[in-house]
């Protein structure tokens, strides 16, 4: 063969060659894409569950897993599962409420929870009448055990260190908007109501309540009446004035929701002998004074009506009888008596009960 026929086969040679390497390359660099785009690219399924993945206290690296597999967080486990294990997650699980958004990697999801960045819970406190209406709140939006909640609402060794008792515990839970991690114990989710309980007191409330002769507790207490009796603000300093009246004259405060809250049932519309006469130390038709806690959590303009109620001669109030959530005023019996026979009237006409 001359020189020049072999130089031409080594030539096509080298150019096979370089084809087939080309072609590896090709072949290694898709699988290498392929696997990345696995590994790194979208991951996420149909959401079953919804977009927010919940970590329980203690859960291992498996049960997120399947958690993540079974609610349709994740689509491909396996590759979540191999990434999972390189990064040292499944000894790094952190409980908590996770935002998982579609079309996540797991490298994303992944970074997500070994950070712990969860997403906080906004917890929104409006009125709640009974301890049970709190724990059972508390109990759908936090990790927080419901029986440990119930316990220490019942501690009277534990809630003194905020200086309440089993009675006055609710007067804690001011309604407003608290921020919560998901993951928050009993123990804690009560500390932080009573921390900002105690700074709802600021000094100025604590003259003006002290200059109506009345602790924190007792002004939640007669706030929670005045809450109960309307949800018209204009007329809450009034309302308010009548019972702060009572107090001081050593009157009783025969105030219906009191006797409502005796009886357990607040679906009732009219007030008779039978509920009245309800012994517990909550019925104020059937003791003397305040009771011995709050029957709701009142709202801040409660509060402040209680706080800074005008000085009347009103001992009375009753509803008007156009049930427009207004009510008349008196400073003697005799006219209260007129008000509530007008009031009694309409009852008897809308056929109430």
């Amino acid at each position: 063969m001359s020189l020049a026929k072999k130089g031409i086969s080594k030539s096509k040679s080298r150019k096979s060659g370089k084809k087939i390497w080309l072609w590896i390359l090709s072949v290694v660099g898709l699988i290498a894409l392929f696997i990345g785009f696995k590994l790194f690219g979208p991951n996420t399924d149909s959401f079953r569950q919804g977009e927010y993945l919940y970590i329980p206290t203690g859960a291992t690296y498996e049960q997120v897993k399947q958690t993540l597999e079974k609610e349709g967080f994740v689509k491909d486990i396996k590759t979540f599962d191999f990434l999972a294990k390189q990064s040292k997650y499944p000894s790094m699980v952190k409980a908590g409420k996770y935002h998982i958004k579609k079309g996540m990697s797991n490298y994303n999801i992944i970074r997500l929870l070994r950070a712990g960045k969860q997403t906080p819970v906004k917890l929104v406190i409006n009125k709640l009448r009974t301890k049970q209406d709190f724990v059972r709140l508390i109990s759908n939006q936090l990790e927080a055990d419901s029986n440990v909640l119930q316990q220490i609402l019942n501690d009277n060794a534990f809630l003194s260190q905020f200086g309440l008792d089993s009675n006055t515990a609710m007067c804690a839970v001011i309604p407003d908007t608290y921020e919560f991690w998901w993951n928050t114990n009993a123990e804690k989710t009560y500390k932080k109501f009573a921390k900002y309980y105690k700074t709802y007191w600021t000094e100025e409330r604590l003259q003006k309540a002290q200059k109506i002769g009345l602790t924190p507790a007792e002004v939640i207490t007669v706030s929670s009446i005045v809450e109960e009796e309307t949800n018209y603000n204009p007329e809450k300093p009034n309302i308010a004035s009548v019972y702060l009246n009572r107090v001081k004259s050593g009157m009783k405060l025969q105030a219906d929701p009191t006797a409502k809250f005796a009886l357990g049932d607040f679906t009732v519309r009219r007030i008779t002998s039978a509920i009245t006469s309800i012994p517990s130390p909550y019925n104020t038709y059937y003791v003397t004074g305040l009771p011995p806690g709050p029957i709701c959590t009142p709202s801040k303009k409660s509060v402040e009506a209680v706080l800074n109620a005008p000085k009347t001669n009103y001992y009375y109030f009753c509803a008007k009888e156009d049930f427009s959530g207004s009510h008349r005023f008196a400073a003697t019996y005799a006219e209260h008596q007129q008000n509530a026979r007008l009031y009694q009237q309409a009852l008897n006409k809308r056929g109430i009960r």
